[in-house]
This record gives C-alpha cells, structure tokens and sequence, in this order.
C-alpha cells in the first residue's frame, strides 16, 4: 500500500463523486485515480524517475500538483513543492540541495525558471501547460507514455514530502515526510474536524505549506470528500464560494482572515454552511476569532509546523467557543512535552519548549544529520517554541521560534536577512527582528549600525535585497542605531531590539 491507494479506492467505491473542483471543473475520484495513473506512467516512462528520485514543482495550487504528488507516492519519489514566492537564487540552492531530477513549471514561472537553467545542468525543465525552447512538455508526455505506473518496494515507509523550511542558520532545510506520516496526519485532522466523505473543504492557501496541503486537503481526500481549490487566495472569491458553493471547512491563516472580514459583503454574506474555520501559523488575535464566533462558527487553532507535517495539538468545535486564546489538546496521535533548558518535564502553568512524538513527526532534515540530531531526539522533535500546559490539559503558546518573524502566515528568518545585510560594507553591525503590524501581525525591520564614515540610507538598503529574497521576506523598514545592546558574552540582545523598534514605531 501506499497514498495514491486512498484514490484508487475511492474511484472503486464512488467513481463518479467529485474529488477536485477547480475552476469550474469538477473531476470526480474515478477521473483522478486515472490522472494519477497517467502522471506515474509519464514520471517513470519518460523522465525516468525511480524510487527516492527528487521531483520539484514550481506553481499555484492546481490538480496537477496533486496528482503529480500522489504520482510520487505510488513511484517512491520524493515531492518538492517549492515555494512560489522565493527569488530564483533560493530556489537554485534548493534545487541544488535536493538534487532534484526534474522541475515541473507552470507557464506564469517560466521566465523565472529559465534564469535558473544554467545551474542546474542535472534537473529536467518539464513545462506544464505551455510548450518552449529547451522545455519538455508534460501533456506530450502524458498522451506518449507507455507501460508500467509502479515501482517496486514502496510502502507507507517511503519519503514522500521533501518540504523545505527556512533555517535559523540563513539557508533552508529540507523536512523529509514519509507516506505514513501523511496518513497519520490526515487520522489526527479526520479527529479534529469530524472529518467525513460528506465533508466539503474549501483550499484556498497555498499547498506548497505543510498547512494549505495537510490540514484538510490531504485529509479530505483521503476521507473521501471533495475539495475546491483557488489557485492562490484572494479574500473576494473565497467569501463568493463560501456563499455559493457552500463549503462545510476551511483553513485560513489571521491575515487572510482579515482580509476576509474587511469585505463590505462579509456582514451580510450567507456562511452557515461552515462547520468550523481552522487557523494557526501565528497568534491570532482575539477580535479575529470573536467576529466568527458571532456568526455561530467556531474557529479551531492548530499548531505543529513543517517537520510534524503539521497536525500536534488542536481545538475541536464542542471546545472552541470556551477556550480562546489556546491552541488545544494534544493530537489524537501525537504525544507533547514542556521541558525547561535541562530537558525535564515543567509542572502546568510553566512555561517551557514545547516537544512532539508521534508517527506524523518528520523522519529527518535532508542532508543534514546535525541539524537531524539537534531536533530529533530519542524520537521527541525539539520544536524551539515556547508554551505552557494548564491543568486541564489545555496548551497555549507564548512565543513561536525564538528570532522567527511570522508575517502573514509566512515564516521569516532573520538569519537569511542578516546574511545579507552584513554583506553590505557599509553595515558594521546589522540585525532583524519584528514590529506588529496590525495588518500581517509582524513585518521584519533592519535594525543596522554603519560603519564608520559611511552614509547609506534606508531605501538603499531595502533596494539590496531586490532579487536576492523573495519580497516577502524584504525588511519594511531599517532603524539605524549607534550601537547594538549586547550581553557580557557579546550577543545581541533581540528582546531589546524588538522592544525598540515597536516603541519607536509607536511614538512616530
């Protein structure tokens, strides 16, 4: 057995149910098992992908990418779903890190995909949807393939998943999940939503996260359900198809919520088809959660990350309404610590870095056993995220990973800012932290102390950044500062950092 089974099964016992409604398409379970079919068959046959071979995919959400992945699952290949925001420099060094054996491009990425061509002599550039010099057409592919759609010795054990994760080192790491971590996921969400074949989900973040591909997405197909996609989220057509399509789930991050209910139809507009609405990726202000719940909604707060591919501890509806604020429970399959700096267990009500174990937990950091053995020990995946368990089991996070912006869903590094703000000769000392924004949560600001006689101002240094990080991740703003407080070790003290940058920002 492997994942693409759960699709197999479902077009035998309802071939004609809708699995995947995109764009005013519906393709129903048997249509998909067939397309899942046919990717294999072009994966092996054509571009000669085997068992552990490396599969990129740069582009929005579509049905092409889930077959494409469910077509690695039955291969044995690892799926790479690239992140679509990147600038072409961090997708070269992950490309590069994963050895990645082809590179499936949709047609608005194609440019961007071309300029990295040169260094990646090794990488197939297939083209999906459009057809090119030096691009190998994956529909040409599909309708010339021939023979068998398998190979040997694939199971629930093989890596599936090769998602890269923005490190604290300033490059990122790739989290390596299995095909059984997925199906545990998927049991630990069919818990937490009641999750059923009569379900409808609703996906509308992108799937190249952990978050927009496994909270419901993969669960619902294993489920049986039917899932909508949009390409790429805009807050107009997610409220148009809640009220016309009549969704029954859906996972929105605190931005997106936002922009959601900043819409004039949001007062008036008919939701009642939803059972709950699930969010996480950052603290979500209360407002947020209480402008749903005044709608009769009840919204669940997850949390996990990558590496637990991401499903750890969660709300339930029966529980959202009396515990705001709090993430929830422990996952139905996973288990959860709170430890202090020495390892041992802290009492309730005391806060400490929050583990997980559990079978949904990543299998290791591609590449990197050093990274591996400092997170994953004696089978506990050390989050770097600090929380605390009350007395009735429920658990809240206090801060997310130590230096980590999350900005609209997004994680930011300060480590790859830093590389290359330090990179620039007229930076002496230079450091990112966060400022809240009651927009996106945080926005990352560059706090830089100059070298002596020089005069860079602010706009050249955001300007450096341009083409070098994907934009997202570009400073807001820069604060310049005489000198950076240290401790008697000589480490910037962030909290500092942090503290001044929101106080001036208030004063202004």
């Amino acid at each position: 057995m492997e994942l693409s089974a759960w699709i197999d099964r479902h077009a035998d016992f309802t071939p004609d149910k809708t699995a995947l409604h995109y764009e005013g398409r519906a393709i129903s379970y048997g249509d998909f098992a067939a397309m899942i079919h046919g990717h294999a068959r072009a994966l092996k046959g054509v571009y000669g992908i085997g068992r552990g071979d490396r599969v990129a995919y740069l582009g929005l959400n579509s049905p092409e990418f889930l077959a494409l992945m469910f077509a690695c699952a039955r291969l044995g290949a690892l799926f790479i779903p690239l992140n679509w925001r990147l600038a072409a420099p961090e997708h070269v060094f992950i490309l590069k890190d994963a050895h990645a054996k082809a590179l499936f491009c949709e047609a608005e990425f194609r440019e961007h995909a071309k300029s990295m061509r040169a260094e990646l002599p090794d990488c197939d550039f297939v083209s999906c949807g459009f057809e090119g010099e030096g691009w190998q057409p994956l529909a040409v592919a599909l309708a010339t393939a021939e023979g068998d759609d398998r190979n040997p010795h694939v199971d629930l054990k093989t890596p599936l998943l090769l998602v890269y994760t923005s490190g604290t080192t300033g490059h990122p790491k790739g989290a390596v999940l299995t095909q059984e971590a997925v199906q545990w996921n998927a049991l630990n969400s069919l818990h937490m939503h009641g999750l059923t074949a009569a379900d409808h989900v609703l996906t509308a973040l992108p799937m190249f996260h952990v978050g927009g591909l496994n909270i419901q997405t993969t669960p619902a197909l294993y489920a049986g359900a039917t899932v909508t996609l949009h390409r790429k989220f805009d807050p107009r057509a997610v409220l148009s198809d809640i009220v016309s399509r009549r969704p029954s789930l859906i996972v929105l991050v605190p931005a997106t919520i936002d922009a959601v209910l900043s819409l004039p139809e949001w007062p008036e507009a008919d939701i009642s088809s939803l059972r709950s609405v699930s969010t996480g990726s950052s603290y979500v202000p209360v407002p947020l959660i209480e402008a749903i719940h005044a709608r009769g909604i009840p919204v669940l707060q997850v949390y996990g990350s990558t590496e637990t591919c991401p499903i750890a501890i969660y709300q339930r509806a029966e529980d959202a309404f009396e515990t705001v604020g709090s993430t929830g429970k422990p996952a139905l399959h996973c288990e959860i610590r709170v430890v202090d700096e020495a390892g041992r267990d802290v009492p309730a009500g005391t806060s400490g870095e929050i583990l997980v174990r559990g079978p949904s937990v990543m299998y290791e950091y591609w590449g990197n056993e050093a990274a591996t053995e400092q997170s994953l020990r004696d089978g506990w995946f050390f989050t770097g995220d600090i929380g605390y368990r009350e007395e009735n089991g429920y658990y809240f996070i206090n801060d997310r990973k130590k230096d980590v912006v999350i900005s609209g869903g997004e994680n930011i590094y300060p480590a790859e800012l830093e590389v290359v703000l330090n990179g620039m000769a007229e930076v002496k000392q230079a450091a990112v932290v966060g400022r809240d924004d009651e927009k996106w949560g945080q926005v990352p600001v560059a706090v830089v102390v100059r070298t002596e006689g020089a005069s860079i101002d602010k706009q050249t240094i955001l300007d450096r950044f341009n083409g070098v990080l994907a934009r997202f991740k570009h400073p807001k703003d820069v604060v310049f500062i005489d000198a950076m407080p240290t401790n008697v070790m000589g480490k910037i003290q962030k909290f500092a950092l942090r503290t001044h940058v929101n106080d001036s920002y208030l004063v202004k």
